[in-house]
């Protein structure tokens, strides 16, 4: 049988906050992780590696703290509930209802005609390029029928050449030698690269002692991201008293429940791309923010003004954050993608199954975990500026993600899942009150004795606020 694994997580905290240039620190927080996987039904360790990577933001949180005149901390985080947070939107409880996810028959696993498989992802706009290219019905069984007709790496690469989305199952071996994966394996987990020159800013807002200081009060972060990393990341920095104001646009579509999952903290407000006014006003807003974090297909807000480099020219000092699903560099790097996808490719998913009846890890494990990478190569970066200066690119990917989490060792066959029950969860559930309703939800995982991580607002409707900082 499995048995607690008390020192791993604690020592993969430390080796990724080692990686972002925390050497060993004066500053001396306790930490302790506690419970052990499987909690989810899979041998990756999901539960133990996020709660590693949550230890080590409420660490580089905490350090923040420090900056700011406070005391270390004594950090605490539960395996079981780092799991759940795997799943956060299965816990939403709102309208005296549950979210429900929907199965789209655009959104599956199918064989191709040469045994292989492809995962589709006809969600939003994919989906009617996905029907076109199939030239079938939006029908399980007539897209079953359609993906027969192809060969696994042909339908590949014609969905890659109409920008929809969708990827061939591979075993690690094939990702490891592949150029994607090969070019993903050359780059940490999170990157943290220097954009440019700026001098040095100490972190915005008041000293510890002040009343309501928090580690990242006076932080403004503008969060250009949808389903499901990108919004945690700002969601994860909001849980820490930055300002956060999400930005999207008002002809998007949108899942109610993500948003209501990963908006809590934040202020959201709608501005269009296509109208030059909004495109000013978007301007302004980064020229006063301290952090930029966009989720969106590589180059498409560079296409708008916004890459890294035009940031860091209008803002001097400011922190990029870039979010996608395979890396920023390699033949992938322009491809949409998702979660599923980021299973599919890396391995993941055929490891969890097999090749006989894929299937995926029932947890957005990638998406979850790679919005705290994020949001960890955040304050790592606000910590850098403080004293090296300079503007900063943050870079994380849901399959650079996937492969961290493949390279820890799996638990035993033979351990049954932990699972979830009310019970173990219910430290970490809370009430809000939003436009919604009365809602309940989980709550931040980790556990810090100064500075309890908290959000002070409820998630806000899509184009609630205005475009204005506070």
């Amino acid at each position: 049988m499995a048995t607690p694994s008390a020192i791993e997580p604690s020592a993969w905290t430390g080796d990724l906050l080692a990686s972002l240039g925390r050497a060993d620190s004066s500053i001396q927080h306790t930490l302790s992780i506690t419970g052990h996987d499987p909690v989810i039904a899979t041998r990756f360790r999901a539960g133990e590696a996020a709660a590693a990577v949550l230890a080590a933001n409420a660490t580089a949180a905490a350090d923040l703290w420090c900056a700011r005149g406070g005391r270390p901390q004594r950090i605490e985080v539960d395996v079981r509930a780092a799991a759940a947070s795997l799943v956060s939107f299965a816990y939403l409880r709102y309208q005296n209802a549950s979210f429900e996810r929907r199965g789209l028959a655009t959104t599956a696993l199918y064989r191709a005609r040469d045994g292989r498989w492809v995962h589709l992802h006809g969600g939003f706009s994919s989906r009617e390029g996905t029907l076109a290219l199939l030239n079938c019905d939006d029908d399980a069984g007539a897209i079953a029928k359609a993906v027969a007709s192809w060969d696994a790496q042909a339908l590949e690469d014609a969905l890659a050449e109409r920008g929809v989305c969708g990827a061939k199952l591979r075993s690690a071996d094939e990702w490891r030698v592949h150029p994607q994966g090969m070019a993903l394996a050359q780059v940490p987990v999170v990157e943290i690269l220097r954009l440019g020159d700026a001098s040095p800013e100490p972190i915005p807002g008041p000293r510890a002692e002040e009343r309501g200081a928090r580690p990242l009060s006076g932080v403004r972060v503008l969060d250009l991201t949808r389903v499901l990393a990108g919004p945690t990341c700002a969601r994860t920095l909001a849980e820490h008293g930055a300002e956060v104001l999400h930005v999207r646009s008002p002809k998007l579509p949108s899942i109610e429940g993500f948003v209501i999952d990963t908006n809590p903290g934040k202020r959201s407000c709608f501005l269009d791309l296509d109208r030059k006014q909004d495109v000013e006003q978007l301007r302004a807003l980064a020229r006063d923010a301290h952090v930029f974090s966009q989720g969106y297909r590589p180059g498409a807000l560079a296409r708008r003004g916004f890459a890294p480099e035009e940031l860091a020219e209008m803002r001097p000092g400011i922190i990029v954050v870039s979010i996608d699903c395979y890396g920023h560099e390699g033949p992938f790097a322009g491809r949409p993608g998702w979660e599923q996808l980021a299973q599919t490719v890396s391995g993941m998913a055929l490891e969890h199954a097999g090749d006989e009846h894929p299937a995926l890890v029932p947890a957005a494990i990638n998406d979850y975990t790679t919005g705290y990478l994020g949001a960890l190569g955040v304050m790592r970066a606000l910590a850098r500026r403080a004293t090296e200066g300079g503007s900063w690119h943050v870079r994380v990917s849901l399959a650079r993600t996937a492969m961290w989490i493949m390279s820890i060792p799996r638990t035993d066959p033979d351990a049954k899942p932990g699972g979830f029950d009310a019970a173990s969860i219910a430290p970490w559930i809370i009430e809000m009150n939003t436009a919604w309703g009365p809602l309940t939800r989980l709550g931040p995982i980790a556990r810090m004795s100064e500075t309890p991580p908290r959000w002070d607002l409820p998630p806000a409707r899509l184009g609630s606020d205005p475009p204005s900082w506070r």
